[in-house]
């Protein structure tokens, strides 16, 4: 085992509308809460306990934490408001997975201290949003806070991945490689 990559997570649609919107803080389902946080940190966990004491045991490895933008910034709720809705109405980028995105650089670097004198690296990307045929005026609002101006195509996070677990980045642990267009330098 050289290589882990910590990558899962639920990520649900800010979609709806009419009614009291389920993402808003004040209404936001504690049984949503406790399985995002199971699968993208706990989920995390489990595989570096497992995975990384192999590594440790081998003398070497490298495990990569997915974060994301919002593991560095708070989401800006404006980009997911609806026109016509009242504010109990309002989507809202739900909390947990800010949560689970900020912990797992928290993990990273806790991952990089633990293991660092038995060869283990470990290291975090926080990527900004990829654009998938998104509704156009949201994707309006997201580009209008990235100096770059437009979202990432699929394909740019790829090198990103292959430096932070090659050699290329042996001199590299508990780092968080943020890849935004520039978003969270605003």
């Amino acid at each position: 085992m050289d290589i882990l990559i910590n990558n899962a997570a639920r990520n649900p649609k800010v979609e709806g509308g009419g009614g009291k919107a389920w993402s808003r803080l004040e209404n936001y389902p504690l049984p949503q809460w406790e399985l995002d946080l199971a699968v993208g940190l706990t989920g995390a966990l489990i595989c570096s306990q497992i995975l990384g004491a192999e590594m440790a045991r081998a003398g070497r490895g490298v495990i990569l934490n997915v974060s994301s933008d919002l593991g560095v910034i708070a989401p800006d709720q404006r980009i997911y408001r609806r026109p016509g809705l009242t504010e109990d109405q309002q989507m809202v980028k739900p909390v947990s997975y800010s949560v689970v995105k900020h912990g797992l650089i928290g993990l990273t670097k806790y991952l990089a201290t633990y293991w660092a004198e038995q060869g283990v690296r470990a290291n975090a990307i926080s990527p900004g949003g990829v654009f998938n045929e998104q509704d156009k005026d949201f994707v309006r609002r997201l580009t209008s806070l990235i100096p770059l101006g437009r979202m990432a195509r699929p394909d740019e996070y790829k090198a990103a991945v292959v430096f932070l677990v090659s050699d290329a980045s042996q001199y590299m642990t508990g780092a968080n490689l943020v890849i935004d267009g520039g978003r969270s330098t605003w």
